[in-house]
């Protein structure tokens, strides 16, 4: 296929790359990251869109997301499609929805888990919202990126998806965390705690493929000084997505808000920022009851 790709930064660069190496003519754009190996680079991001069959998007939030689309549609051709990759608020991914419907152009929503080590192995999940037809144009494309995708809904539901898995994973990750520190105090080997807990009724993703703990279960950035394989201030984001969402529905959502709060003060207060989402463990080993 024929493809721009808007936005080449820690996730987007690999992702184009990956692209490129599977035989696609990308033409990337990117305000201050250079072009990946084997992607051309677009004077601008309508450069970059005009005549494409697929424009794909990985930006930080959805101002700049707006913002991009507001400049890439008038240049697509119609029935191209517009693939968001990024994550942003539900409100945003529904306006450019109606926006590139507007101009005769599919759009989809498409979300990611897996982090930069899923981008650069093409190992991604995409969880995808928007029309049928457009999922099927683009699925392809998902089959180099990642190894999975799953067509949620209508215009927002991947979005809605990747919020509702990550609220998920904010306060599994916080809860881990709490046990490893409490084992501590109670002088229970972590090792011990962990053979126990990855076998039983307390077994997670994080616990058994993200485990907080240094040298203890799977592999993990906790081995690696928590240097970010998903960074504490990027699960913020996600968790202040949820939230917003959670508002706007009326939902209540009490432990996602708590985890909210906890990132925000470990962000933003305790030095969090930079470092893994799991480095909520020497966070906890530092701290008493109550403060």
């Amino acid at each position: 296929m024929n493809i721009g790709f808007i936005g080449l930064g820690n996730m987007g660069a690999p992702m184009a790359k990956n692209l490129a190496a599977a035989g696609h003519a990308v033409t990337g754009f990117d305000v201050a990251a250079p072009a990946p190996e084997g992607v051309q680079t677009g004077e601008s991001a309508a450069a970059a869109a005009a005549g494409q069959e697929v424009v794909i998007t990985m930006l930080p939030d959805g101002k700049i997301l707006r913002a991009v689309a507001g400049e890439v549609l008038p240049a697509m051709q119609k029935g191209a499609v517009l693939l968001d990759c990024s994550t942003v608020d539900v409100e945003s991914t529904r306006a450019v929805a109606e926006q590139a419907a507007r101009a005769g152009v599919l759009a989809v929503d498409a979300p990611v888990s897996g982090g930069v080590g899923g981008a650069e192995a093409g190992t991604l999940t995409f969880m995808a919202g928007g029309p049928a037809e457009a999922f099927e144009k683009v699925k392809p494309l998902f089959g180099v990126m990642g190894r999975k995708a799953v067509h949620c809904g209508d215009a927002g539901a991947g979005q809605a998806a990747k919020i509702c898995n990550n609220m998920i994973l904010g306060v599994t990750m916080i809860a881990t965390c709490e046990a490893f520190a409490l084992a501590d105090r109670l002088g229970l080997d972590r090792q011990k705690m962990h053979d126990v807990v990855s076998t039983s009724s307390g077994y997670s993703w994080v616990m058994n493929a993200y485990t907080p703990a240094p040298g203890i279960g799977a592999a993990s950035p906790a081995d690696n000084d928590y240097r970010p394989g998903f960074a504490a201030e990027l699960m913020l984001k996600d968790l202040r997505l949820a939230q917003q969402a959670a508002q706007a529905v009326d939902a209540d959502t009490p432990m996602g808000h708590s985890a909210m709060e906890l990132y925000e003060s470990f962000v933003e207060q305790e030095g969090g920022k930079g470092m893994d989402f799991s480095a909520m463990l020497p966070r906890f080993e530092k701290r008493r009851r109550g403060g």
